[in-house]
């Protein structure tokens, strides 16, 4: 299943994601930088800065910068990650920033998850403004 992430919520698509992984699918996700967060975006960057210091520099928890790796580590947190059903679900887990030229040309899947035009002029932040904002050196 490829599965384009402009303009969907991150929550909503890491819950779709990680319960087809679950079924069994390989779940691809592309355009990463394009998936949105909803809330103010003062809030949502220092929720973010937070996450990315907590912990100590060599034990961790690591959080990422990088759009891409946000998504997949948003999708973990919906898996049971620590058993061996939810090691392999997490195996079946791509997530891109962009399109690869490997899955260029090909059918992204529809699903049925709104967008974040449909909500109006709710207060959004996309990932790629977090991923400037904590630094990332992959910003596109």
């Amino acid at each position: 299943m490829i599965i384009d992430g402009t303009n969907l919520v991150l929550g909503r698509l890491a819950s779709f994601a990680a319960k087809k992984s679950l079924d069994g699918e390989e779940v691809i996700i592309l355009n990463c930088e394009k998936v949105v967060i909803s809330g103010r975006k003062v809030f949502l960057l220092e929720s973010f800065k937070a996450k990315h210091e907590r912990g100590h520099p060599y034990h961790g928890p690591f959080y990422p910068k990088m759009a891409d790796r946000i998504v997949r580590r948003s999708i973990r947190g919906m898996l049971p990650y620590k058993q061996q059903r939810g090691v392999n679900a997490f195996k079946k887990v791509q997530c891109f920033l962009g399109v690869p030229v490997n899955y260029q040309g090909k059918k992204f899947d529809k699903i049925s998850l709104p967008d974040a035009s449909k909500f109006g002029t709710l207060n959004y932040l996309k990932l790629n403004d977090v991923s400037k904002h904590l630094g990332s050196k992959h910003v596109q």
